[in-house]
Parts: structure tokens; sequence; C-alpha cells
């Protein structure tokens, strides 16, 4: 990267420190940001990124420290005042209203959406001159729940610049994003780079942070305990920073795959809205093997996830679990038939933001394992919930604390502990490192490797193909709800599975074999 200016700093935090209860989630944090300039910010997952930057866009007040922007001190707590100093923040879970349009949702917060003399036109004019300067392609019009994942994360972008955001805090923006919409991303970056705007950039995912940032620094349990040129490190060595020693992916042994646990055949399920069903698709989950399901966005996953969650029921073909058809089918019978499930978002079906993690940890096992009699166990509850979170390293105040106050790859720690812990038959695990640090990440699919071990089958879920061809035993392509054949581990290259994620590779199937 180049173009970076040595003047005064366009940001400086100065002493952040932030605790929560007896958690300190950031401890005399300083750091400037040159104009120009990409910071990259990184950490294990509850590290106090997020915390340091909520910080910055005032969404969070520190009990010490300072924060000036353009040389003038920010009030503290105080996000109108950050976004009138010209920050703007896009946040890893988008903040959209789905029923307005894109300019309706820019302009939300900017100016009235009712107001009598409301500019749409000038409005309008403003995000399309926005969306070509920055190479950021959408429709104003389009409403939002039409637009693709890529295309949300335009608008939000959008929503700063229209703000006149100089300084621009980007929080995992990467997290749920295609390889091709990700390369569109840091097309649009380097280009804003170049026009003077300033960049903090939070991202797991090392390769990335090689790519686009001049400088990288590490947090460790809410301190600064590393700042790097980017030129002058490498992956390894940042690894070996965040976490505090040098981590590994697991070894995977050869599989020794026993008998099919979950048969599709032929098997075909309603599209709902613009989202496609399965189309007359074939798949086993065997006992004792990995099984990868790769794809872009929006192919059908949801389809295939809602089936075996027990959220929709087929609408031809056969479904059977354990060489039984399944005649009826639901979320009850799913868990009952020893299904488990790491959900795609955490947020909205993993976990109850205002329940604690006592109460998370039970969502699915309170009837069976917890009550008697209609009567609630909630010492052994409790036990239960301290256990997975010493087991699974979930960093938090207790077990009595909410779970909307955790970072997300603590929260999935503990959705992964929820799983495993049960000894499930089958587990469906769906974008299971989506916004992970390396350590958990590592973490995470050693726990998967052993639960394959152990002889449970795993649908693995994931848009990361790296994850897909590292972790899978065998590997199906989907493509508009259709599966494509079963590929043995090391059978398939990148370019070879991308054709069939395309769908070119199926041309001239009736359906999948």
């Amino acid at each position: 990267m180049s173009g970076v200016e040595s003047a005064q700093p366009v940001l400086r935090l100065q002493n952040i420190t932030k605790r929560f209860g007896s958690v300190t989630a950031n401890e005399a944090v300083t750091f400037d940001l040159a104009k120009g300039e990409v910071i990259a910010l990184l950490g294990e997952n509850g590290a106090g990124k997020t915390t340091l930057m909520n910080i910055l866009f005032g969404q969070y007040t520190a009990d010490e420290g300072t924060v000036t922007v353009f040389g003038n001190l920010l009030p503290p707590g105080n996000p109108r005042a950050a976004l009138d100093a010209g920050v703007g923040m896009v946040h890893q879970h988008f903040t959209l209203a789905e029923n307005l349009t894109v300019w309706e949702n820019i302009v939300l917060g900017a100016q009235p959406l009712h107001a009598p003399r409301l500019r749409a036109g000038a409005a309008k004019a403003k995000i399309r001159a926005l969306s070509e300067e920055f190479q950021l392609k959408v429709d104003p019009d389009a409403k939002i729940g039409a637009l693709t994942v890529g295309e949300r994360q335009r608008v939000e972008i959008l929503k700063a610049l229209y703000r006149d955001a100089r300084i621009l805090i980007l929080d995992e923006p990467t997290a749920v994003l295609t390889p091709q919409e990700t390369d569109a991303l840091f097309a649009t970056l380097r280009t804003a780079i170049n026009l003077g705007l300033s960049i903090v950039f939070i991202s797991h995912k090392l390769h990335e942070v090689m790519a686009i940032s001049n400088r990288v620094l590490v947090l460790r349990h809410g301190k600064l305990v590393a700042e790097r040129a980017t030129l002058d490190t490498d992956r390894a060595e940042l690894s070996a920073l965040m976490v505090g020693a040098e981590t590994s992916a697991p070894d995977l042994a050869p599989a020794t795959p026993g008998a099919a646990l979950l048969t599709l055949s032929d098997l075909s399920t309603p599209s709902i809205g613009t989202a496609p069903g399965l189309r007359h698709a074939n798949l086993a989950l065997r006992a004792g093997q990995i099984t990868g399901l790769a794809g872009v966005s929006g192919n059908g996953q949801a389809a295939l996830s809602d089936l075996i969650s027990g959220l929709v029921t087929p609408q031809s073909g056969q479904f059977e679990i354990a060489g039984n058809t399944v005649a009826t089918w639901s979320p009850r019978n799913a868990i009952g038939q020893g299904i488990a499930r790491i959900p795609e978002d955490r947020h909205k079906t993993g976990t109850i933001a205002d329940f604690d993690l006592t109460e998370n940890t039970i969502l699915e096992t309170y009837a069976t394992q917890f009550s008697k009699r209609g009567w609630m166990n909630w010492r052994k509850a409790k036990a239960h919930a301290e256990s997975l979170i010493e087991t699974y390293d979930v960093r938090c105040s207790g077990p009595d604390s909410r779970i909307r106050l955790l970072s997300g790859g603590n929260m999935q720690k503990l959705i992964l502990g929820r799983v495993l812990e049960n000894a499930p038959r089958i587990i469906l695990a769906n974008q299971p490192v989506r916004g992970l640090d390396i350590g958990a990440v590592n973490y995470v699919h050693g726990r998967l490797a052993a639960a394959r071990d152990a002889g449970a089958a795993v649908l693995l879920i994931s848009e990361d193909l790296d994850e897909i061809m590292r972790l899978s035993d065998v590997i199906h392509v989907i493509s508009d709800g259709r599966l494509s054949p079963e590929f043995a581990r090391g059978t398939m290259q990148p370019e070879q599975l991308g054709v069939w994620m395309a769908g070119d590779g199926f041309e001239g199937c009736d359906h999948a074999a």
C-alpha cells in the first residue's frame, strides 16, 4: 500500500481504558492513524477490538483516555459528534431496514424521511455519484430485502460516505462475503484510500490484512501488545502475536466412514421468495465423516439447513434418518433424532440476546435434561453452563451474563459447546468459524474433527473454499438448489470446484448424481 501522509494524524486514541464490571475490555490503548493509511486491528475474539471501535464511534464511553479527530477532542459517548467529525463505521452485522429502499436507508438519520421537502432527487443523485466514484454499484431505488449480502454491504459503506466520512471503521467487513465480493470490496477500498480516506480494518483473515493494510496493531486481553509495518511481518508472526503462541491447524487423519445416518434421495423442497429450494438432491451423511458443502451464498444452503433442522419438509423425494423414512418432521423431531446445529446466524437463530448464558446453553435440552415434573433445576443448569464456559474458554463475566454482551467469537464457542457436549449423531455446522480468529478457527475445526472421529456425521456448510477443502472428507457443491456428485478429498482443485459453483458443471445433468 502507498500514499500514506506523515502530517498530523487524522485520528489519535490515547490511553483508552474500558471496563465491564470485573472484565477489562481495553487497557491503556494508544495509537495514531494517518491520512490515506489503513491500520489493521488484530486480536483473538474478545480481545477488545470492537469495544475500542465503539468507543471511537461514540457508542461506548471510555472509563479513561481521549479520542482526538483531526486535532479536535471528540466528546465521549456521542455518535452524532463522531459522525459530524467525519468518522463512519460499518458494523459486522448490518443495520438496514429491509422494507425501505437503498436511498431511504442511506439518508435515514441524515435527514427526516417524512420531511415536507424531502429532496429525494438530490439524495439519489449524490448516491449515484458516490457509487460511481467509489465503484459501489447499487440501485438507489432497490429494496434492501431484495439485495445480496455483498450489495447490502455496499449500502452500509455508502451510508458512511454520504455523511462525508473521512475515517472509516470496518468491523469484519468480509465475514459474510464471497471471494468475488471481497475482491470487489478491496477494489473499492483502494479507490477510497487514493482519495484520502483513512481506514481502520478489523479482520481475522490474515491474508486480507496482508493485502490491504499499511500497519498492523495486535490486541491481546484488551492491551496493545504489538505493532508491525505490514511489509515487515508475515502471517505466521501475526498469528503467534494474536494468541501469544504459535498455532496450527489440526491434523486430520483419514476418515473411516460408517453407515449413512441421513439420506436424501431425489429430494426437493419449495423455494421461499427468491431463495431457491433443493432440486432433486441426493446426499448421504455418514457416521465418522465430514461432508463439506461449497457454494456461493444464496444457492440453496439455507434450504438444506432448514430441512435438516426440521424447519421445512420435503416437497418430493425421500428423506431417511438411519435407514428409516421420515414421515413427520419438525425441530423437535430433529433434536430427538440426535441432530445438533451450529446455525449460520448466531444472533438471529443461535441465541436469545436478552437471555443469560445459562438459559442459552439449555435452549434445546431444558425439557429433557434440566426439568422434572415441570420444575426447572436451575442449579444443575448453571453448573452445566459453568462447565461449558471453562471447557470451551468462553470469555465472559459468568453464567449470569446476558449473551448479547459477548463478542461474536465467544458466543460461537458457547454454541459449539452446547452442540458438542450432548454427543450428537449428526452435526449441522453452518458457517461455524465465520468471524473467528485463527486460534478459534483451529479450535472449532479440531472439535469437529474429534466429533467425526467419535462417530458423528458432520455436514460442514461454508462459503470459504479453503475451509471446505481443508476439513472435508468428501465435498458436494450446491448451485441454484442442485447438489453436485460427491467428490473425495484431494480429487478436486479449487478451479474445478469453481466451475460447479458457477453452475457450469451441471450442464447436461437432469439432476445431481
